[in-house]
Order: C-alpha cells, then structure tokens, then sequence
C-alpha cells in the first residue's frame, strides 16, 4: 500500500460487520457495562458442568408447566434446548445468539445465580452471585438487554457474507437493507420497545421505575415510587447506540469500498453481462486516479458504449463467460484488448485487486488445531500443507485412497509395497 498509493484493499465484510458491534461497545458506556455484566454471568452460571445441569434442569421443569398450561406447544423442532453461548468478537451472530438466549433462559438464570447466592463453595462466589441477580434484575439491565436484540436482529446479514459463493452485488444490497432496518428501528420502533421492556419486567417481578408525567406506562404492582426514571434519558441512549451503530457500518462499509465492488461487478460477463452498470464502472475508474486522467475518462466513457454492444450482439465468443479472468483471456484471444484498452485496463484492476473473504477469517481460525501445543514448533511447509488438507477438507474427501498410495509409493524406492 506504501509503494502503490493508488492501490485498494478490500477487507473481509463479515469481520467488518463483527468490529462495528465492538466499536460501539467501546465507545458507549452503557452497552459496554452490559457486556461486561452478561459476560459475568456466563462464567458464574455456565462455569461447571453441575450449574449447566442445574439450569438444563430448571429450563426443564418450567417447559413442563407451561405445556400444562397450554402456554407452548409440542412438535418437530419445537421448544429445543438452549445454552449460554459466549458472545465472540469475531462473529456478530453468536452476540445476537447470546442476548436471545438470556431472555428465553432468564428465569432459569436467576435460579441458578440465587442457589449460589446461598449454597455458593467459597466466601467470594456468593457475593459474586448475589451482586450479578441485583445487575441483571435492573430496569436499566433488561432495557439494554432488549434494545441490543432490536439491534443485533439484523444478523442475517452476518450469515449471508458468512457464504464462500457470496455475490458481491448481494452483499452490498444486504449491507444497505442493514443501514435501512437500523434506521427503522431508531425511527418507528422506541413505543414497541418500551413494550416489550415493560411486560418482561411485569413477567419477572421486576420494578419499573416510575417515568416522567409527560410519558405514560403502563404501571406494575411493584411499582416504586422513590425511583425516578428519565424517559427522555432513555430516548437518547436508544438513539445513541443506533446511531453509533450506523455511523461505523457506514466507516467500515465506505464508500470507496462500496465503489468499487460494485464497478467490478458491473464489468462480470456471468449472464451476458447482466449486471452491466456503466455509472458504476465510471465511479470505479474514477478512484484509479494514476491510470485514468480527465481526458482518459472522457475516452472510456465512449469505450464502454461500444463495448457492450459489440461483446452483447456481436461477437458470440463473449456470450458464455462466467468470470473477469475468462473475460480478459477472450479479449486478448480476439485481440480486442487493444481496440478498447481502457476497458481491458479496467479488468485487470479488478482482476488484482486484493478482496479479503470470510475463507481467510477460517483458515486462521483453523491454525489453532493444526499448530498446537504438541506441535508448536512446526515449519511453514508442513503447516501450509497440513491447513491445505484440513480447509479444503471437502476436497481431499473427493480423493480415493489408492491414489495417494500410489503418489507416495512412486516418490522413493521403498522396502515394502504400501
């Protein structure tokens, strides 16, 4: 990047989208004093295989009552288990996993944590319990607790650029559906929040403070009338996060990125060059700044409409391309990489430019089982051969034995036939 100023790089979307959701939780104290909390609470009622028993147990035992009461239903794929999973910085869907399993596990949460409050095994993890059932059974705690899920609900998005066969047009239009739904939610969904908020405090015996005149509640018989609530507090702090939350999607999905995935994407020949877009294509040029001048850019904007007439109506050669590379090689193999030379300069900028995928995020992922503590000392060969087996394991699958027995039979004369 130093030696080529005008070079790009485009960073894996699905670490993109996770770092948005760690920025803000570093940036907002609120959400990052509820992370923290709800990380505690993990490790205390998940940290032994008795107290996941416990809360498997007591989750058990509430299903029961409320099938007699008619409350749930059974059936295929219904009312399964669910775990405390942690919240990871790499993966924005296990943080929406984590908020929407503490709501459904609540009850059970507090179970467990009150059982240690009082048959807790050394003096420190008793308090410890008792401090963590007086955080999460606050107005503040359960408020946050629901406005991150509103938040966090748009992780189809994380799923989607979780895919190796992602389209690059798909997943922009995905990151911008985000940006909309974000803005939805800090616009029309503040009313059904407190809603919800409400009725699980009601659900939970939870005290609900008591809200300013200019602001009605509903009221809960556990009503306090010594707290005093802001609710113009509360409107700011939702909006605060949600506008934190779309001001880093639009940092990390910037508009130079979205430039120039987009201008490759309108030069793809996949379906007769479908997704042709010659606005976008101009955009994309105009950040190669060392390779298209004022007067270059007047001569492609020519270029390109005779181009895409010519490689759509003219010359069949062009009609099954799938890729920029197929296209590249075609225009050099009818030597039409000199009649439009702006064009074919265009591709081979999309052809090297450096575009990061979740694939990279696994393979260095998959170090650590390959490279542990019984082979902490191993060369950059046989690890580079040893994560080739185990990424592209699907691969390897494909391949009989006998043919790798014959391979290593032929490399060296051996003593015995394998």
């Amino acid at each position: 990047m130093k030696d080529s100023p005008s070079a790009y790089c485009t960073h894996c979307f699905a670490h993109q989208l996770q770092l948005t959701i760690v920025a803000v939780t570093k940036k907002h104290h609120e959400v990052d004093q509820f992370f923290d909390i709800l990380a505690n609470v993990l490790n205390v009622a998940g940290g032994s295989f008795k107290r996941r028993e416990m809360l498997r147990d007591d989750q058990a035992e509430k299903l029961k009552e409320l099938l007699v009461l008619g409350e749930v239903h059974t059936g295929s794929r219904l009312n399964q288990e669910l775990g405390l999973q942690r919240a990871v910085d790499t993966r924005w869907n296990s943080h929406f996993k984590t908020v929407r399993n503490f709501i459904s596990l609540f009850s059970s949460i507090i179970h467990v944590l009150g059982v240690l409050a009082k048959e807790g095994s050394n003096y420190q993890e008793r308090p410890l319990a008792k401090s963590l059932v007086d955080d999460i059974r606050s107005y503040e705690f359960v408020y946050t607790l629901h406005l991150m899920l509103k938040v966090l609900a748009t992780h189809d998005l994380n799923m989607a650029l979780q895919r190796k066969d992602q389209a690059i047009v798909s997943a922009m239009n995905l990151v911008g559906f985000t940006k909309r739904q974000l803005q939805s939610v800090r616009e029309s969904k503040w009313d059904s929040l407190v809603k919800d908020v409400s009725s699980f405090c009601v659900k939970h015996d939870i005290v609900i403070p008591e809200i300013d005149k200019n602001y009605a509640l509903g009221k809960s018989k556990h009503k306090s009338s010594s707290v005093k609530y802001s609710h113009h507090l509360r409107v700011k702090v939702f909006n605060a996060i949600i506008d934190l939350q779309l001001a880093e999607l639009n940092n990390r999905f910037d508009e130079v990125n979205t430039d120039l995935l987009l201008g490759i994407a309108s030069l793809s020949p996949d379906n007769s060059f479908a997704n042709y877009d010659k606005e976008r294509i101009m955009k994309l040029a105009t950040h190669y700044r060392d390779e298209f001048g004022v007067s270059m850019l007047e001569d492609l904007s020519f270029e390109l409409d005779n181009y895409i007439d010519y490689v759509r109506e003219v010359n069949n050669a062009f009609s099954n391309l799938k890729r920029h590379g197929d296209l590249s090689e075609t225009l050099v193999k009818t030597n039409l990489h000199k009649t439009w030379r702006l064009v074919y300069l265009l591709v081979k900028l999309s052809l090297i430019l450096p575009v990061a995928t979740v694939t990279v995020e696994r393979a260095f992922s998959s170090m650590k089982y390959i490279k542990n503590d019984l082979r902490s000392r191993i060369g950059d060969e046989f690890l580079n051969d040893c994560l080739l087996c185990y990424i592209e394991n699907k691969v390897f699958e494909s391949v009989p034995n006998e043919a790798i027995i014959n391979c290593f039979q032929k490399m060296a004369v051996r003593r015995v036939q394998l």
